[in-house]
């Protein structure tokens, strides 16, 4: 039964990373077939997130009344249909509106997962689970850079995505029974509400430590998404690579941050959660110095696997160390500001970055994902002695 419920969550983290990859690989074409701006993207992505950052700070409430299972069904079902939305739009406003649910649909959904996983699994367990993220992920840029050199177009891409989205949907409203079983059995039961946690929902923010974790998550997916979103414009417009191969190289970045959790999962075996985000931490930053080495064409992607393998182990080791940092009563509260902070970096600073590139050029990226590193670095520090001074 275990087995088979780790296999739907597996599932589940595919349907979470399958949508988050594609909108960076297409809009090269997108912007060209409605004569957009470049920041256009950012707009969408604003929408998008925006969506998601409402849902995780809801996610508590939600998760309370309708359960880890039902949540990711409905989730998986929502983005599902977004996602065949966008194949169809007929103009830029409506990829917009279209953005809001595909975030609604993403962000409970990530809370409840994680918190589940983290109170539930062992740490290699959150390793190789956010690696099936990492396989969504890498899976959607694959499928749009096909649709891209074909006849589909980036419509088809979106199609093709939303047909597995709700294929996925379908198993997991078959496998529904498995979550109610596990959860009987394990005697762990973070939906149920009661008054502590009540009370830790309004009063997250003043636990010690928090607000610096809540920072290194603004600043993590301030990278990934930033890397994933813009990548593509970078190397089109820095080193002259066409958009199908920008496409790809894009898709080996997600395969970097995939096959770096796979490997964290049995590091973790030996290396703790904090020491794994050190590393980590360190190894993005080298990726963005590398990044401002003027690589000859063929070694351009250097820098996008050494920023994937050097995020990988940072998300997932966060989320697991969340209930050990700050206690299980709190995790499920603390889980979803962490994923509303996610999407907050995700939602401000790529559009802010992607403003900035239209006013100036795509050129400085480097520089801006190197800030967001060094902040990431000093607010996971300021965790550590915050929890150590307890």
């Amino acid at each position: 039964m275990i087995a088979a419920l780790l296999l739907v969550i597996y599932l589940s983290f595919i349907s979470l990373g399958l949508p988050d990859s594609i909108l960076g690989t297409a809009w090269p074409a997108m912007q060209a077939e409605w004569n957009l701006p470049l920041d256009g993207a950012g707009g969408i992505s604003l929408f998008i997130v925006g969506g998601t950052i409402v849902s995780s700070f809801l996610s508590g409430y939600f998760i309370k009344r309708i359960g880890t299972g039902k949540i990711v069904l409905l989730s998986c079902l929502l983005t599902g249909l977004s996602l065949l939305g966008f194949s169809f739009a007929p103009s830029y406003i409506w990829l917009v509106i279209l953005g809001v649910p595909l975030g609604l649909g993403g962000g409970t959904v990530d809370a409840a997962l994680n918190n589940y996983v983290a109170l539930h699994f062992k740490s290699h367990h959150m390793n190789w689970l956010h690696s099936f993220w990492g396989v969504g992920a890498t899976i959607g840029p694959l499928i749009m850079g096909i649709a891209l050199t074909s006849s589909l177009s980036w419509r088809g891409g979106y199609r093709t995505i939303s047909i597995i989205q709700l294929s996925l949907a379908f198993i997991l409203a078959v496998s529904l029974p498995l979550w109610k079983k596990h959860q009987s059995t394990s005697g762990k039961t973070p939906e149920k509400s009661t008054e502590k946690h009540k009370i830790i929902d309004g009063d997250a923010f003043k636990i010690k430590g928090v607000k610096y974790a809540l920072a290194v998550f603004l600043f993590y997916c301030a990278i990934e998404l930033s890397v994933g979103l813009w990548g593509s414009s970078f190397l089109i417009g820095t080193k002259g690579i066409s958009a199908d191969t920008a496409a790809y190289w894009i898709s080996v970045y997600y395969a970097s941050i995939t096959v770096g959790r796979f490997i964290s999962g049995f590091v973790s075996f030996k290396l703790s959660n904090k020491t794994l985000i050190r590393i980590g931490a360190v190894v993005t930053f080298a990726g963005t110095i590398l990044m401002l080495i003027p690589l000859k064409e063929n070694l351009a992607i250097l820098p996008f696997i050494t920023l994937g393998l050097g995020l990988s182990p940072i998300f997932p080791a966060m989320i697991h160390e969340t209930p050990q940092r700050f206690g299980a009563e709190k995790s499920q509260a603390i889980i979803g500001y962490e994923m509303a902070f996610a999407y907050i970096g995700s939602a401000a600073m790529p559009p802010l970055f992607g403003v900035l590139f239209n006013n100036t050029t795509i050129s400085i990226l480097p520089l801006m994902l190197m800030l967001c590193a060094l902040l990431m670095i000093l607010c996971s520090e300021k965790i550590n002695r915050a929890i150590s001074s307890k």
